[in-house]
């Protein structure tokens, strides 16, 4: 993108109107990441809430050394729970092994479900064995929200040790458990993770059955 390009984007940041902010924001997404961190960085702390909600998603996206720092200062210190819970998120897409541990202190330390929600998601995102504990915590939560973030970042982290304790929610009452476990046993080639998604397969939810049958063509396709 050219500098007279940028220099738009940056004066639409400095503007007075929100929406020229979000907008400038949405354009930067053709940008490279050394482009657009120092823009996004701009609106790291604007006033208006959803600016500075895709901005935090944005630094997520646009991956610099700078990011990693930022994030980790919003998910630990920032007043808003709604940006805690967005830094959580963009850690994950970071997939920067470094925010394992402030993922982790955030899901033991933090007060709002939503953004222990995040970071379990997140540490499935990182594939990192060690959230193997943490996510087990999640799953024996009684937190409807944090089970079916375990269960997905389980199958992330590829726990197969773990399986028994995921398979208890095949029958769960709550579909989208259902589905979270449906696609979760793709990550494993076992004989009992195929025997529950042909299971699952004929679930009595459309979109649980489909996600059962994608995670039996994936198994089938990695044999």
């Amino acid at each position: 993108m050219s500098k007279v390009n940028l220099a738009e984007i940056s004066n639409k940041l400095d503007s007075s109107n929100s929406k020229d902010r979000l907008l400038a924001l949405a354009s930067l997404r053709e940008v490279s990441a050394e482009d657009a961190v120092p823009l996004i960085i701009k609106v790291i702390d604007d006033e208006i809430l959803p600016v500075r909600s895709m901005a935090v998603f944005a630094l997520g996206v646009k991956k610099t050394e700078k990011c990693l720092p930022i994030l980790v200062k919003l998910l630990e210190t920032d007043p808003d729970y709604g940006i805690r819970a967005d830094a959580a998120g963009a850690l994950g897409y970071l997939k920067d092994i470094r925010a394992f541990e402030p993922l982790v202190r955030s899901f033991y330390e933090d007060t709002e479900w939503l953004v222990r929600f995040s970071a379990a998601v997140s540490l499935g995102n990182l594939g990192d064995i060690r959230a193997k504990q943490v996510l087990l915590e999640a799953l024996h939560s009684g937190e409807t929200v944090l089970q079916q973030a375990a269960i997905s970042a389980l199958g992330e982290i590829k726990a197969e040790d773990c399986i028994e304790e995921i398979l208890v929610f095949a029958q769960s009452e709550d579909w989208l458990i259902r589905q979270r476990l449906a696609a979760s046993l793709g990550n494993f080639h076992t004989a009992k993770s195929i025997s529950a998604l042909k299971f699952l397969a004929k679930d009595a939810n459309p979109q649980v059955c489909q996600a059962a049958s994608y995670s039996l063509e994936k198994i089938n396709a990695s044999i």
